[in-house]
């Protein structure tokens, strides 16, 4: 399971891109930075993991920075991705604070042989490999990494201290941030046709007027519990709020990132003494606002980010069940981890606040009333699968809904796709129910209207539902809003198939949608959260739609050779220093493999301990996917030493899914077994 200590030295490859940001007017080579310890760190800002990592390697930079240097290489997953301009904006809006070029052709990607986001790669100060990471949670093991690199160059006299090559870019004033999710305040508003705007960028809530722009009140402080006055808010914009975690009145509190938000019925607002459930995205946690008075609690979450709980993985690898507990957890929800709050919206049919949880591909329910938290849908495995909620697969969701019979509905970003969950008192199993509308699986993306079965959608991040049973996509990468509608009777008789159209194009970045309807309960106009154009827009309910074939796409890599028949998969893992596997209740490790099309694995398929195995690939099939899930549980501690009781543990997981083309032994290039990192040292 650990790379062989005789490993070769390998020199790093070039940065090979299109264009580099916050070096200002300049490019940068590895040769620029010989002398510096490197990270390399490979993401698409599309991915959930990736934004986790920006977050775990702020502090590590900070600590070190005269003699670290993170690099980022974009390496975009959709088409969108690939553009300039959402590079850029994207950076804007994570606040990343290190060199980034962007890799749309995936040069540099294939030089580093990286095969999944994200993957980080260190290069030490003469310019050699010395790490391959895959995946998130190595951070503590990159602290030790940079110590010994830091020893070992120090005495060799080639490491080189000082600045390194960041150029912050100027400061932009606005009065929102890359905003993501809003609601509509109703009679609980400052004023009649309000909006509470979740001011992402900002890292405070915003409360705005009918016309979408006069800001009536904001609630989330700048670190020092005063009001910014106009003249410093427009000279330093980044003074006008901070991200950060703290409860309080409305120039106390901090958030990091806000993203959902769920306005609470009238009686249960009354019971608990808030109004607003808020998705503290970056802080890990469930937040709820006062309205009235503007204070905030904490209601959820303790702050650190959730993986997958290690003792239930022993568990479930010592049996052969394939669920996952849907009990509350019994620490209860503020000693609880959550991993990414994306979105919540009130379940009334449930009587609970149903959160998409997309760092865990998961949706997390919390009741109000009795403070329990549970898993509502999904196993954490990443993908698109329907049926019983305990059984579902999902793929970072991010956009909620819920109609006038109480299905939710969810925009699932990494698979395209909207999904919907019957509630369990709707359902003969009384438990909850997944299926999907519109979207095929985590590889296949596009703009296309039409049969939903043929209809493409790239990386939708919001759903809404009209009064006529059919739904509204905010349809993120597309820049569009869609709709899908059901299957209705003709007034003849006759039947009308579903079917998806587009209702509005050239947007940037629609994020969130909001209907507003007549007395009669008719739709009349719909509000746009527009992220990328940091605004609400107002747009009219057309009586035609538009209708789009732009084609449907998969993402497009690299595929890795292989020969039929048998074939090993080999995952390496090495614990960090300071670590040792977690062998107390057996295997530490675990592999999840499936493929797509299903035929493409004869033998191999299914969840066991450990990770190597012997996959069989069909000679029939030329090309497919692998999707491959690989974990190991470490906890603080010396080699051949037992672990103690109060020793911190971690969990190292990936998801890869890898494409892959089948070929005969003794092609050119064709590899006879599969080789992997999921933590490799050199």
């Amino acid at each position: 399971m650990t790379s062989a200590a005789s490993t070769p030295r390998i020199r790093a490859s070039e940065l090979v891109g299109e264009t580099w940001f916050n070096i200002g007017d300049k490019d940068l080579s590895l040769k620029d930075l010989r002398g510096k310890i490197v990270i390399l760190d490979f993401w698409a800002f599309c991915c959930v993991n990736c934004l986790h990592v920006l977050d775990e390697l702020r502090p590590l930079e900070a600590k070190y920075s005269d003699v670290l240097v993170t690099v980022g290489v974009h390496s975009p997953k959709f088409d969108y991705e690939a553009e300039t301009s959402a590079v850029a904006a994207a950076i804007e809006r994570y606040d990343i604070a290190h060199p980034v070029i962007n890799d749309p052709e995936l040069i540099t990607w294939q030089a580093y042989t990286a095969r999944a986001w994200p993957t980080l790669v260190v290069v030490d100060p003469e310019g050699y490999v010395v790490a391959h990471l895959t995946g998130e949670g190595h951070v503590s093991g990159l602290y030790s990494l940079v110590e010994q690199l830091i020893e070992e160059h120090d005495a060799k006299g080639t490491l080189h201290r000082g600045e390194g090559p960041y150029v912050a870019p100027e400061p932009v004033a606005r009065d929102l941030k890359f905003p993501a999710k809003a609601i509509a305040l109703g009679a609980r508003g400052s004023r009649n046709g309000s909006f509470l705007v979740a001011d992402t960028g900002h890292h405070r809530l915003v409360e705005v007027a009918d016309d979408l722009e006069t800001v009536l009140q904001t609630i989330g402080g700048n670190g020092t519990g005063e009001p910014i006055d106009a003249d410093t808010a427009v000279a330093d914009p980044d003074k006008i709020s901070v991200r950060g975690h703290a409860d309080g009145g409305r120039e106390i509190a901090l958030f990091n990132e806000p993203h959902g938000l769920a306005l609470l019925p009238d009686e249960v607002a009354e019971t608990v003494g808030y109004d607003v459930l808020v998705a503290d995205a970056v802080n890990h946690r469930l937040r709820a606002v006062n309205l009235s008075t503007g204070e905030v609690n904490t209601v959820a979450g303790n702050g650190v980010q959730r993986l997958i709980d290690s003792e239930r993985i022993q568990e479930e690898s010592n049996d052969d069940t394939e669920t996952v507990d849907l009990a509350p957890f019994d620490a209860g929800a503020l000693e609880t981890s959550l991993s990414t709050p994306w979105d919540v919206q009130y379940s009334s049919a449930e009587g609970l606040a149903i959160i998409a949880m997309a760092g865990t591909h998961q949706l997390f329910s919390y009741n109000p009333m009795t403070k329990e938290l549970a898993v509502y849908a999904g196993t954490a495995l990443e993908g698109l699968t329907d049926g019983p909620a305990d059984e579902a697969w999902f793929a970072q969701s991010s956009g909620l809904s819920i109609d006038a019979n109480g299905v939710l509905w969810v925009a699932d970003a990494e698979t395209s796709a909207v999904r919907y969950v019957i509630p369990a008192s709707q359902t003969v199993s009384k438990k909850p129910e997944v299926g999907t509308v519109v979207g095929t699986g985590l590889f296949d993306f596009g703009f296309r209207d039409g049969d939903p079965e043929e209809a493409r959608l790239q990386h939708p991040l919001g759903v809404t539902n009209l009064p006529d049973g059919s739904v509204l996509i905010a349809d993120t990468y597309n820049h569009a809003i869609r709709r899908w509608a059901p299957e209705t009777i003709n007034p003849d008789g006759t039947t009308k198939p579903a079917e998806v159209t587009t209702v509005a194009r050239d947007l940037q970045e629609p994020s969130d949608i909001l209907v507003e309807t007549d007395v009669d309960g008719n739709a009349v106009s719909i509000v746009v959260v527009e992220t990328n154009a940091h605004q609400l827009v107002r747009i009219a309910v057309p009586e035609k739609f538009l209708h789009v074939d732009e084609g449907a796409m998969q993402v497009q890599r690299p595929p890795t050779k292989l020969v039929a028949g048998d074939v090993p998969i080999n995952i390496s893992f090495a614990a960090p220093k300071g670590q040792k596997l977690d062998d107390r209740w057996g295997d530490p490790t675990q592999l999840t493999i499936s493929s797509t099309p299903e035929n493409l694995l004869l033998e191999g398929e299914g969840r066991e301990t450990g990770l190597n195995r012997q996959l069989k690939l069909n000679p029939e099939v030329s090309e497919g996917v692998l999707h491959v899930t690989a974990r190991a549980a470490a906890c603080d501690g010396e080699p051949g030493q037992p672990i103690p009781d109060s020793a911190a543990c971690h969990l190292y997981q990936q998801d890869w899914g890898i494409p892959v083309t089948i070929h005969t032994d003794g092609d050119e290039g064709a590899h006879t077994a599969l080789d992997l990192d999921l933590r490799g040292i050199h």
